[in-house]
């Protein structure tokens, strides 16, 4: 059996996809189910069981033995969520808690790390160990992904194979249920659907023209790509990033959106909310060489490919089935 933990959501859910395309079936899915937004994702997927995320390590401690790896994949992801306790106890406790179980059973394992880890970048973007235990996330959620990541690399005991990945600006199918946390691309299609233009944060550093501040946008296939291979691989252990390992203006992206739509561009800069203002990242970019050295070759989608993609098969027609 493999298990994916957030198996109703965003990536958790295209994992399995990937998993059952390559005739990967016998799936435990680990979620606290129960949304409708998020049960449409799980449509036509192949599970052999569920196990709510609350029963889940009581499940691990009895089925083990038939438990072949183990993609850890929810999480608390709200940025703006300030409950430092919650996110203790669902990000960092509960990965404790699969890690210490994958290390005495002898399951691979891969976790969910976060780029909100390095947040303003004051030390890069580079995936070295020596410099995590530095980093400054700006929020609670990434400093519960930062905690985890510190505690994994001090302890003696890990799993045989383990891989925690930091993910970039992850955008593509499945994550409708996310709402303001979604993808940049996913509300510029909402909101150019909607009202025939997009509105963006306004630059307040000199430094950056509005619009061109950066991100690294990474398309959840390529997301995929990189979970299956670490699966087949398991060596190497350690933390990765998982961006494109190319950092794109947001006046790229919005008009990779509107040209997929087939609508003329019309941008309009708003100010970027005071209350994040100070805290607001103008760029980030994984470098990847560390990946690639330990021998993934596979090459990632420009933001145009991803996009294109994104909007035309699956964006456009879901607005298509809901009218």
């Amino acid at each position: 059996m493999i298990v994916v933990t957030g198996a109703a959501g965003f990536i958790g859910s295209r994992l399995i996809k990937r998993l059952n395309e390559d005739n990967f079936n016998n799936i435990v899915a680990v979620d606290a189910f129960g949304d409708p937004k998020k049960e449409r994702n799980l449509e036509d997927l192949k599970i052999h069981v569920r196990v709510e995320r609350t029963d889940f390590i009581d499940w691990l401690d009895e089925q083990y033995e038939e438990v072949e790896f183990i993609f850890h994949i929810g999480a608390k992801t709200d940025t703006t969520l300030f409950d430092k306790a919650l996110l203790k106890e669902l990000n960092t406790d509960y990965t404790k808690d699969i890690w210490v179980r994958c290390t005495g059973y002898q399951i691979p394992l891969v976790y969910a790390s976060s780029a909100a880890t390095y947040g303003l970048g004051e030390y890069g973007y580079k995936d070295d160990e020596d410099l995590i235990p530095q980093l400054k996330p700006l929020n609670p959620y990434g400093q519960s992904k930062q905690d985890f990541d510190v505690w994994a690399l001090e302890q003696e005991q890990k799993p045989f194979f383990w891989a925690g990945l930091k993910f970039f600006n992850v955008y593509g199918p499945h994550e409708d249920h996310k709402g303001r946390m979604a993808s940049v691309i996913w509300h510029a299609f909402r909101q150019i659907s909607e009202t025939g233009k997009m509105k963006l944060f306004r630059s307040h550093n000199p430094e950056y023209k509005d619009g061109e501040q950066m991100r690294d946008f990474v398309y959840v296939e390529d997301v995929v790509n990189v979970c299956m291979w670490l699966m087949q691989h398991r060596k190497d252990s350690g933390i990765y990033n998982l961006g494109s390992g190319k950092a794109r203006t947001f006046a790229d992206l919005v008009s990779a959106v509107f040209r997929a739509m087939g609508k003329e561009e019309q941008v309009e800069f708003i100010d970027t909310p005071e209350d994040i203002r100070d805290k607001y990242q103008y760029f980030t970019e994984a470098t990847m060489e560390k990946l690639k050295d330990a021998g993934y070759d596979k090459s990632f989608h420009s933001l145009e490919e991803g996009v294109e993609d994104y909007v035309k098969n699956y964006l456009m027609k879901r607005s298509t089935e809901n009218t």
